[in-house]
């Protein structure tokens, strides 16, 4: 039995040392707005992207706050961080995507972009999503709201956090980081 947990655990970390190997090309990848019409993703290139599952009434929900403030201070350092709603978790964002832009502007003054809604895990995941779970294995999936995937100006996943792990140092000193990285 200790041989199987031993196995497993260096699986687990090879499937980390390997992850984000294949960088995302935003030239191609496709989202559309919460508010209609696509997102500038070609316009990423060379740029952090912080990538987040979102749901309004989730207890992580108050995160909105923190990211918002992320995207404040780390936008003109090139940040962008994308909110990408889902009701993949506990039936936590129910709403239409105009109730859930409502939401996001009135509690938290929500500025930076969100994606429509979205699945996130599984087959029906939206293709970014897809894209990632190949890149970190089962361990860098989302599984619950506000997980957080820190993608590199060269396009590769950097590192990922759970939504437990909220908004502290580990998270800001992984964006400051890469921001300093080069890349691209």
């Amino acid at each position: 039995m200790l041989a199987f947990a031993a196995i497993g655990a260096l699986l687990s970390s090879l499937s980390w040392a390997q992850a984000g190997r294949e960088p995302i090309d935003w030239t191609k990848a496709s989202l559309d707005s919460i508010g209609g019409g696509p997102l500038p993703t070609a316009d990423w290139k060379g740029k952090v992207v912080l990538l987040v599952n979102t749901a309004s009434l989730c207890g992580f929900t108050g995160q909105y706050k923190g990211l918002e403030e992320l995207w404040r201070r780390y936008r003109d350092r090139g940040l962008v961080v994308l909110g990408v709603p889902s009701n993949d978790f506990g039936g936590q964002e129910p709403g239409s995507n105009a109730e859930i832009k409502r939401f996001c502007e009135a509690s938290f003054d929500v500025t930076f972009p969100l994606a429509d809604k979205q699945v996130v895990t599984g087959a029906n995941a939206h293709p970014l999503y897809r894209w990632a779970a190949a890149q970190t294995g089962a361990l860098g999936v989302p599984t619950w709201n506000f997980h957080k995937i820190l993608i590199g100006r060269d396009g590769r996943i950097v590192e990922w956090f759970t939504a437990a792990g909220g908004m502290g140092p580990k998270l800001e000193r992984a964006i400051e980081a890469a921001l300093d990285a080069k890349g691209a």
